[in-house]
């Protein structure tokens, strides 16, 4: 053991690094609002025996995720409390940078597996999106290890990971709906492999292979049964949510593949400016820019030449790449909404391994590689950390979102209370899961009930510059009918706490 640890300490320092950066003061930097609360109240209602059916809410149409995320993380958060499940998702991350050296080594060379690995640790946008909860943040890692069975199948005919296959898809799309952008990828690979195959006299393999691919797909259906039996008892309010976003295309989506291709580029130069250039748009432009030339400037000398070891793996490592790099930038030019950072999670890896490629083999040339692979390796290295998500002061989310909750506790006076938010990018779960932790659960007005959920306070968070509760349209607010300001309180970070009472004479 001593002996591998000496060998490997630069990947171990590495995933050191790449865990200090993520885990230092967690709980200080963590993002808390009103998802991340609704998970915390998921976890704690499971942790009184309430389990769940059903996944995250996603943000386009009626649609739920499988509720694999929570059950990933559950075990983490009865170990640490609410802090636990960020913590879960930075150790993913920690996995995610040691795979990454295991893989790459594999694919191409132990340069190239260390390079990725210490981009993906320092890269500041991988630093955010993995040290706080949230079910799209472990895309990386189950991407990684679909792209890897899916080589151990093509290249090695290792048919058992077809399985296994199964396993890691339902977990990548439960993580996320964009994970099956990793179907095609899969699919394509089994077929080059099935031709293969098919050539072959010995028939042994069609048993081992239709063995595992039933497995693999048995697996998957599996692990979406509770979503399924969700949708059975809910008049199928997820499939007919997954029909109408395909079906009323005007806004979602565009099933018309070569209309992607005028996507690609500002897709491929978003991707590489929020990855490798710190959010440098004008660094971002030229490495995307300079990207494809340099890696089909090494591929065709490569295949030229024939003077690098090991030529068929590198090669069919280039290949495992562009197809699905190629494939997850189509199927994303398909959306016409707008495209956040997370969602690049299941292309995070493939950037990393691609730009470190290009620098060993950009450092395998004369003196020019030499200058252009360490001028490279410099300005990234420079710009990720000068966009360091350590430098900035900690947001101190969760302890402000708790700090108000036990005002609002103390001031109920232990009586029932209902309680609104007003907040452009926010809502009351955090709060609420806050709240019911402490055992004073806040009433939720139903309107249907109004008499029984209607408490005589109404308890109003304000994130805003300036509030009017007693005017606001938030249902919450509004259904609590004519109301006055009974008192008020303003913490030091800008937010304010608002009681209000009933004002049934209208003053």
């Amino acid at each position: 053991m001593m002996e591998w640890i000496k060998k490997n300490k630069s990947i171990l320092f590495i995933v050191f690094l790449a865990l200090f950066l993520r885990l230092f003061k967690i709980s200080s930097y963590m993002t808390f609002l009103g998802d991340e609360g609704r998970d915390a109240l998921v976890w704690l209602r499971m942790l009184h025996g309430k389990f769940t059916l059903i996944g995250p809410q996603t943000s386009i149409g009626n649609m739920y995720l499988g509720p694999l995320y929570y059950y990933l993380m559950f075990p983490f958060y009865i170990l640490m409390g609410t802090v636990g499940p960020s913590v879960g998702v930075a150790l993913f991350a920690g996995a995610t940078t040691f795979l990454l050296w295991v893989f790459g080594k594999e694919w191409f060379s132990e340069k190239v597996g260390l390079l990725a690995a210490f981009f993906y640790a320092i890269s500041p946008i991988a630093i955010i999106l993995s040290r706080s909860s949230w079910n799209p943040n472990v895309m990386p890692f189950f991407s990684l290890l679909i792209i890897w069975g899916i080589w151990q199948f093509w290249q090695k005919e290792k048919y058992y990971w077809l399985a296994i296959e199964g396993i890691f898809l339902s977990f990548a799309v439960q993580s996320h709906y964009l994970g099956l952008l990793l179907f095609p990828v899969v699919g394509i690979f089994f077929l080059v492999k099935l031709v293969s195959l098919l050539r072959k006299k010995d028939q042994h393999w069609r048993k081992l292979c239709l063995y595992f691919l039933l497995l693999g797909s048995l697996f998957l259906i599996i692990t979406f049964l509770p979503l399924i039996w969700f949708d059975l008892r809910h008049n199928f309010i997820n499939f007919n949510a997954f029909r109408k976003f395909f079906s009323e295309r005007q806004t979602t989506v565009n099933l018309k593949v070569y209309k992607a291709i005028p996507q690609l580029w500002p897709l491929w130069k978003t991707v590489v400016t929020r990855l490798l250039a710190g959010k440098n748009e004008v660094f971002g432009f030229w490495l995307a820019m300079f990207f494809p030339p340099l890696m089909f400037f090494w591929f065709i000398r490569h295949i030229r030449g024939g003077r690098m070891d090991s030529s068929k793996v590198n090669s069919s490592g280039i290949f495992l790449l562009l197809v699905w790099l190629g494939v997850g930038l189509l199927g994303m030019g398909l959306y016409k909404q707008h495209i956040y950072d997370h969602y690049f999670g299941f292309l995070f890896p493939v950037v990393f391994l691609f730009f470190a490629v290009i620098l060993e083999k950009s450092w395998q040339l004369k003196i020019y590689g030499k200058i252009l692979a360490s001028a490279l390796f410099l300005l990234v290295v420079v710009f990720s950390f000068k966009e360091a998500p350590l430098k900035y002061q900690p947001n101190f989310q969760m302890k402000r979102t708790a700090e108000i909750s036990d005002k609002i506790i103390v001031d109920s006076e232990s009586k029932p209370f209902n309680l609104g938010m007003i907040a452009k990018q926010n809502y009351d779960a955090g709060y609420r899961y806050f709240l019911e932790k402490k055992g004073h659960k806040a009433l939720e007005i139903d309107a249907q009930k109004s008499g029984e959920t209607i408490s005589e306070q109404l308890f109003v968070v304000c994130e805003e510059k300036e509030c009017n509760p007693t005017t606001h349209p938030q249902a919450e607010i509004a259904n609590f009918g004519w109301s006055k300001i009974d008192r008020e309180w303003e913490f030091p970070w800008g937010a304010k706490l608002f009681k209000l009472v009933h004002n049934i004479q209208g003053e």
